[in-house]
């Protein structure tokens, strides 16, 4: 009989839904014959099937390529979470609509011209000790040379800094083992004075190249430009580069393409960049002593080149500073091992990865053993001087990263659209599997540090093809995740990335980012200091002076104060709004209609929009995030009048309220105390002080309860008078103050169901 009674509710369930029986009794046997699926299809979902409500292991920084932004998403669903404005406008956070983070952007104008757009590729997480810290991420703007700071404690963009002396750079952003210094190369090679013009006929004797060590100030989460120097190069193209760790700390390596220093010039009759720029069999591998680079710098031995600190390439030969050797041509890689015993490099157009020995460097520098000098006067020292050993691997060799397992990495094959898994010790292939297709970079987990997690490796693959469903010419890149946990890899999971065309990425364990969830009320997000037009609830103001208007407001669920300003046409008007919100996630956004600013406003935050009202009219402005059951009526208006209107005495309309109205108004309040005081009682009966996010909610909750003083004595006044209509609105504002305390309180009632709260004795 039991059974008859499951089965008839699943038939009534099945048609209360509209579907069938057998499809409301599908088992996994089912679904994986409806959808085609084998068993290996569905390991692979188990291994990256993130329950709602669970999290990654880890969490993926990735360039966004054209977008000029930051991509993050979690390791191994692969869902994205957030993009992050760095060097464009990005709308949905305010970012560039806001004064704040317009300070920021225009850090990274060049020559005092404004740059919308960036090509942002190789991002680097902050380090200690040779470990992924969590604290900052870097990254660089290939386009217009810049680098960004980007503070994890947020989220967001703090500082961009524009290169003085480069004009493109594919080789930023690097960090040494404490942060010291973030490293940026020069890519394409040209005068490194400004706005200096050299034929292209004196490129051998004027252009340049170089690398830039960018001082990085921990404390203030700051690069420190006046502390920061470059060294220049020969006019080969520096590409990417890593910094020594161990026994190679004080170290750093850049590798170069186009050592030939060729000039292309079809319309000149000669053959393209491409062919000149591979014609011959090695490029360099730059070594530098970065450390006693420093040292030459505070000893006074640097050029000043556009007010910036340059070491000439003289010097650092002289001071025994720089060296190159022979690496395989068009290498797109530097990396060097976790115990920073060897540097790997791969040439595209070599089927091998050489893997150089740190000691093997340092003994023939020590020898002055070098096979010659480059046309500059560096020495070079002989590859087979320096090599530990050479791999053959495959075709269009390119990028490593390492693994958890001692001498174990794994290169991106370009050409083949493979990655091979390989030892770097004993020099032997391991394994290889196929992706799809081009791929460029690779990524494994944390695999840029001294203690790589291994589990798992993402291909960032250049094309998509037919992976996914057909939007017209332009396809996403693929990231495709593969498992590296046993011997043999496995393709796990095909994610495609609409923006941009994520170059690189770096992944770290979740469990390191420690982000805020909310800022101390009234701070500047993007200086991390307090902001000038902060104000607490009952400080709202407005100033006019001089046909400039400054507002200060506030925002909380559900209404903006002040909720009506007024200006007059040409008016140059700044408004600041502070967050007043301390519950986790309650941001409030802001614009007023066609005057283009726009702000995100987390809880305690203050940001400021600010315009010139130039054309008289009524423009409504409003909150931008659904914030609250109200948010449509998070709402106000802005008043541009003519100059020297005069207003008239005629009353605002009312709405006809009725005692019973008011009556009615009345029991919902009583009615929804009752609710908040069962979830009081509930919240108050346990451990709730041991979680800090529920004790923001309860603060939170508790202001707003505490608003409905104010408002009663108002509703109790206005009804001894008789006022129903004021009665009424302000005993709906009781309401409405009860309603945002309910919402906090049941969100903090399940937050302490969910984990773990215990009751109090």
């Amino acid at each position: 009989m039991k059974s008859l009674a499951v089965k008839a509710t699943a038939v009534l369930l099945a048609a209360a839904f509209g579907v069938g029986t057998a499809y409301a009794a599908e088992s996994l046997q089912d679904v994986m014959k409806r959808r085609g699926l084998n068993q290996q299809d569905v390991l692979s979902a188990a291994k990256t099937y993130t329950p709602s409500g669970k999290r990654d292991e880890f969490m993926a920084f990735s360039s966004g390529g054209q977008s000029g932004q930051v991509i993050v998403y979690g390791i191994p669903s692969m869902r994205i979470i957030k993009y992050i404005g760095v060097f464009t406008p990005e709308p949905w956070q305010g970012y560039g609509y806001d004064e704040e983070s317009k300070a920021v952007l225009k850090g990274g104008w060049i020559d005092g011209k404004e740059i919308t757009w960036g090509d942002s590729h190789h991002p680097a997480i902050s380090e200690t000790n040779g470990q992924y810290d969590g604290q900052f991420l870097f990254i660089n703007d290939k386009a217009n040379p810049r680098i960004a700071v980007l503070d994890l404690r947020d989220f967001e963009t703090k500082q961009i800094v524009a290169n003085p002396i480069f004009k493109s750079d594919h080789g930023g952003a690097f960090v040494t083992p404490n942060t010291e210094y973030v490293i940026e190369t020069a890519q394409y090679a040209a005068p490194l004075e400004a706005k200096k013009f050299y034929p292209l006929e004196e490129f051998n004797e004027k252009y340049r190249g170089g690398i830039t060590f960018w001082k990085f100030d921990r404390t203030a989460g700051r690069i420190d430009v006046p502390k920061s120097f470059s060294l220049e190069l020969p006019p080969y193209s520096q590409d990417l580069s890593d910094a020594g760790k161990g026994p190679s700390d004080g170290w750093s390596f850049t590798n170069s393409f186009c050592s030939e220093r060729y000039v292309g010039g079809i319309e000149r009759g000669r053959p393209p960049f491409e062919a000149g720029c591979s014609a011959k069999d090695t490029d360099y591998l730059h070594v530098i002593n970065w450390k006693k680079a420093v040292e030459l710098v505070a000893q006074g031995k640097a050029k000043k080149i556009n007010g910036h600190d340059v070491l000439m390439m003289d010097t650092a030969v002289k001071e025994g500073i720089l060296f190159l050797i022979p690496e395989p041509k068009s290498p797109h890689g530097v990396d060097v091992t976790p115990d920073g015993k060897f540097i790997i490099v791969a040439g595209k157009l070599d089927t091998h990865v050489s893997v150089y020995s740190f000691d093997k460097i340092m003994a023939a520098i020590k020898a002055g053993k070098f096979e010659s000098k480059d046309p500059y006067g560096i020495p070079v020292i002989g590859m087979r001087d320096t090599l530990h050993t050479q791999v053959e691997l495959g075709l269009g060799p390119l990028h490593t990263q390492f693994d958890s397992k001692k001498c174990v990495a794994y290169t991106s094959l370009y050409v083949d659209s493979q990655v091979a898994k390989w030892n770097f010790c004993d020099g032997k292939v391991l394994d290889k599997i196929s992706v799809h297709y081009n791929i460029g970079h690779l990524m494994t987990m944390e695999g840029d540090a001294a203690d790589p997690k291994g589990r798992y490796l993402v291909a960032l693959n250049k094309l998509s093809i037919d992976r996914f469903n057909p939007v017209g010419p332009l396809h996403p890149q693929n990231h495709q995740l593969i498992d590296i946990s046993n011997d043999k890899m496995q393709l796990l999971y095909d994610m495609p990335l609409p923006l941009g065309e994520p170059h690189y990425a770096v992944a770290i364990e979740a469990s390191k980012l420690k982000p805020g969830v909310r800022y101390k009320v009234g701070t500047n997000s993007r200086t991390d200091k307090p902001h000038p037009g902060a104000v607490r609830a009952g400080e709202e103001k407005i100033e006019s002076k001089n046909g400039k208007v400054t507002v200060y407001g506030t925002l909380i669920r559900s209404h903006i104060t002040p909720e009506i300003i007024e200006v007059e046409v040409g008016d140059e008007v700044t408004i600041n709004l502070t967050n007043l919100e301390r519950a986790q996630d309650e941001t409030h956004g802001f614009t007023v209609s066609t005057y283009n600013v726009h702000a995100s406003i987390e809880p305690g935050k203050t940001s400021s929009v600010k315009f010139k009202a130039d054309k008289e009219g009524v423009y409504p402005y409003y909150c931008t995030e659904f914030c609250s059951a109200l948010h449509l009526e998070m709402q106000g208006y802005l008043l541009v009048k003519p100059k020297g209107w005069k207003a008239t005495t005629k009353e605002m309309a009312k709405a006809a309220y009725t005692e019973k109205d008011y009556q009615a108004t009345l029991k919902k309040i009583a009615d929804t105390q009752a609710v908040i005081d069962s979830v009081v009682g509930f919240i108050t009966s346990t451990n709730y002080k041991d979680f800090p996010d529920v004790v923001n909610m309860v603060e939170d909750a508790t202001d707003q309860l505490n608003k409905t003083a104010d408002a009663k004595a108002k509703h109790e006044a206005a009804a001894a008078k008789k006022d129903w209509e004021q009665a009424n609105l302000w005993a709906e504002q009781v309401f409405q103050y009860q309603v945002k305390a309910a919402d906090i309180g049941l969100r903090a009632k399940t937050y302490l169901e969910q984990n773990g709260a215990k009751k109090l004795k």
